[in-house]
């Protein structure tokens, strides 16, 4: 009888410890993930792809329709300014040069006939002429006494005042004449301006001549060649590409959205897709002013800070990583610690004396997955993390780690994402 007792109450025991334990554990507050506020720095990053281009890349192409004889340069050529990298067929200019050469000539001899035997002449016109006036003059005055004293009709003496009148304006056209091929005369001057349209013409056939061998504008090297010997070419047309000397650059299309993170003078980190590697310094040089409205994307150029890679080209691919903010100590919490809607009041949970409790919070600096607290929050506290009972609620929370061992998030592949970086 008493051993069954002692059997019967130490079941009632356990199965009391059993109850009682089920209790307490239904009644135990819910444990709740937790991160401690803690200080840390905070780099924020941004990752795109880009392309090498130099300072300057031009088009070449020919100011002329013609044949092309020979092309004297290939792709990867480096070329000096005023090289010829393509000649034309000449054959017609050169023959319209001399006919515009043989034009100036036969104008240049004009003007000079006109200043010199021409204003010989025209002197020795002048002088008969006042010779010949002169005679008319004598004749007509004896003429006058004859008639007067009746030797001589009156129809003798009309014939020689009509002698002095042709004889006045033979000397009148000469002077004129005399007047035309001085310096300053009509004759002259339109023999210099013939002698102009001349020389013009001979120019300009000179000029096309010369635009026959296309040359290089600057120091530089072929990207590109589109043309080949026999081709028919046309003005407009690019024949070669030319990156030209100058400083290797690089430029990239940025999502718009990410504009108002960018700034001149930036450091960025590079990778060249084929030296994984081999990485090198770059800065941000310029932002366009303008977006690319089909894209939505702005360009932005980088320079590249020595020592520059051998082992870039024209058009390589390149992945940047751009830092764009830099808080050397800042009190961080993960990003999936906020709380509220969207355009409300910030907002984190925080977990003091057992009961979940609002915190209205001021942000800055904002990476992908941790962000500053300027403002609401101290050292050390304990900040819940994803889903929890609302303000007031009793939780258990567990901790998890501060922001300054938390595992930084991989790195994102290129591609205008916003990344971040903990601790570097």
């Amino acid at each position: 009888m008493t051993q069954r007792f002692l059997r019967w109450s130490s079941g009632v025991l356990v199965a009391l410890f059993a109850i009682a334990w089920l209790a307490w554990w239904g009644l135990r507050p819910p444990p709740v993930a937790a991160v401690n506020a803690s200080l840390a720095p905070l780099v924020r990053t941004l990752q795109f792809s880009a392309r090498v281009a130099t300072s300057s890349r031009v088009d070449v192409g020919s100011t002329l329709t013609g044949r092309v004889r020979e092309v004297l340069v290939g792709e990867g050529a480096p070329v000096e300014q005023g090289d010829v990298l393509v000649r034309l067929d000449g054959d017609e200019l050169r023959s319209a040069l001399a006919q515009a050469e043989a034009g100036e000539q036969q104008a240049h001899a004009r003007l000079n006939g006109l200043r010199s035997t021409g204003r010989l002449t025209v002197q020795a016109s002048v002088a008969q002429a006042e010779s010949v006036l002169s005679a008319a003059r004598a004749d007509l005055q004896r003429t006058q006494g004859l008639v007067g004293q009746g030797f001589l009709s009156q129809s003798r003496l009309d014939e020689a005042r009509r002698a002095v009148g042709v004889a006045q304006a033979q000397l009148d056209a000469a002077r004129a004449q005399r007047a035309a091929n001085a310096d300053t005369g009509t004759d002259v001057a339109q023999a210099q301006a013939q002698l102009a349209v001349a020389s013009a013409a001979r120019q300009s056939a000179q000029a096309r001549l010369k635009e026959s061998a296309i040359t290089a504008p600057a120091k530089g090297r072929v990207l590109a060649r589109a043309v080949e010997p026999g081709q028919i070419v046309q003005p407009g047309r690019a024949l070669l590409t030319l990156a030209l000397k100058g400083p290797l650059q690089l430029v990239a299309q940025v999502d718009e959205r990410y504009l108002e993170q960018l700034a001149p003078g930036q450091p960025a980190s590079v990778l060249a897709d084929a030296y994984p590697t081999q990485a090198f310094r770059a800065q941000v040089l310029s932002i366009a002013p303008v977006v690319d409205a089909q894209r939505g994307a702005i360009e932005v150029k980088f320079s590249l800070q020595a020592p520059v890679p051998d082992f870039l080209r024209e058009d390589m691919t390149v992945s940047i990583e751009v830092e764009t903010a830099r808080r050397e100590r800042a009190l961080v919490v993960p990003v999936g610690a906020l709380r509220g809607d969207a355009g409300a009041e910030p907002a984190v949970w925080v977990a003091r004396d057992g009961r979940v409790e609002a915190r209205p919070v001021r942000l800055g600096l904002r990476t992908l997955a941790w962000v500053e607290v300027i403002d609401g929050l101290s050292e050390g506290e304990e900040v819940l993390v994803g889903a929890a009972p609302g303000p007031g609620a009793r939780v258990r929370a567990v901790a998890g780690a501060s922001a300054a061992t938390a595992q930084v998030p991989a790195r994102e592949d290129a591609g205008a994402a916003m990344t971040n970086a903990m601790g570097r």
